[in-house]
């Protein structure tokens, strides 16, 4: 399985973007998916995981009311639409998948996209 993500860049404080990411194959709806980020000198981190019918989210505190998670099993892709960004918000993001155990474990990734920038001006 590859992921391709896409959808990063600069934006000012307050701004959106919207991060995207395209699975090949044809497992894609039997895999939980989720949104990682790394900020500089920090660890990565789960931000964002959709279940694998879409039914079910999950989102770290911090952004919360904020970024939305989605995904389009027709299409293979899952979704990260960032509103109201802040300048904490700036770090290296990736997709990633998972088939087996809770989606809410980072351990259980196991299919990781390459990196999209995101970095929000203050």
């Amino acid at each position: 399985v590859q992921l391709q993500a896409s959808g990063g860049g600069l934006v000012q404080a307050g701004g959106s973007l919207r991060l995207s990411c395209a699975a090949s194959g044809r497992t894609f709806s039997m895999n939980y998916m989720g949104w990682f980020r790394q900020a500089p000198g920090k660890e990565r981190d789960l931000v964002a995981a959709v279940s694998r019918g879409g039914g079910t989210t999950y989102y770290v505190d911090s952004v919360k009311g904020r970024f939305t998670i989605s995904r389009d099993n027709a299409k293979n892709t899952v979704y990260l639409q960032m509103n109201s960004l802040k300048p904490e918000d700036t770090a290296i993001y990736y997709c990633a998948q998972g088939s087996f155990g809770p989606m809410l474990d980072p351990r259980r990734y196991d299919s990781w996209g390459q990196e999209t920038q995101v970095t929000v001006s203050s």
